[in-house]
């Protein structure tokens, strides 16, 4: 299945009633609204039909489909892309093209994280003006210690970069305050030697504000998110992949 092929199969899966809960949450024209779950049924349909060209072929055509502007399309490169092959003037172009969160924070942040360049563009992202950038750059690094294993990690950077989240936090740009809240959270869920460091700053935060667009999501309280990880006794437990 080439380009066309792909999107034209997008357009089938799409519903109105999904681009309108999406418009909702930041997503703009050009975008067909494809529920994850049949993307998913479509990534796998594409892999096989293409199997014979291999990953370097999936990820050729992950570049293509993330270059189209369609939102759907973008989004659908994360579940293709190798990110062991993208380059870092190729994840410059994404995170530059990342206009919502869905991009940003998730088929950027998820491709940055399992490169070698990961940790390297989030600290370049974070400083940004641009909210949707930094907000990357933070997701990024939330993604890396959730993969990664403890002893690959700079605790005292990410230490560090804990006291920056809860000073800079509430004066923060809206999707920012998001994504360092979630920052903490990870933190303290991934993280064992950083989990009492995470619910002290969570205290010491409270609950933060975000505008959310006028939809039911909502902003999770970093001290009750990481106890209920505690609780479930899954504390320091990593993912095999940053994709979900």
């Amino acid at each position: 299945m080439n380009l066309k092929d792909v999107m034209q199969e997008l357009e089938k899966l799409g519903s109105e009633q999904t681009v309108k809960v999406l418009k909702r949450h930041g997503a703009r024209d050009p975008f067909f609204g494809v529920k994850i779950a049949d993307m998913k049924k479509l990534v796998s349909k594409v892999k096989k039909a293409n199997k014979a060209d291999g990953r370097e072929g999936l990820h050729k055509l992950a570049l293509e489909l993330y270059d189209t502007g369609n939102s759907d399309a973008m989004y659908m490169a994360a579940y293709m892309i190798d990110p062991e092959r993208i380059t870092r003037d190729e994840l410059q172009n994404w995170v530059e093209k990342a206009y919502w969160y869905m991009l940003s924070d998730y088929t950027v942040a998820w491709t940055a994280s399992a490169s070698p360049h990961g940790w390297d563009k989030a600290m370049e992202w974070i400083e940004s003006k641009n909210q949707f950038i930094a907000s990357a750059g933070w997701a990024t690094i939330s993604s890396i210690m959730s993969i990664k294993p403890d002893h690959e990690l700079d605790k005292k950077a990410l230490a560090q970069l804990m006291d920056r989240a809860g000073k800079e936090i509430n004066t923060a740009k809206n999707r920012v305050r998001y994504s360092m809240n979630n920052f903490l959270i990870a933190a303290g869920s991934f993280i064992p030697d950083l989990t009492e460091k995470a619910k002290s700053l969570g205290e010491q935060v409270g609950t933060v504000e975000v505008d959310m667009g006028g939809t039911a999501c909502k902003v999770p309280y970093i001290v009750e998110h990481i106890e209920k990880v505690e609780n479930r006794d899954k504390i320091g437990q990593k993912r095999k992949s940053p994709v979900c």
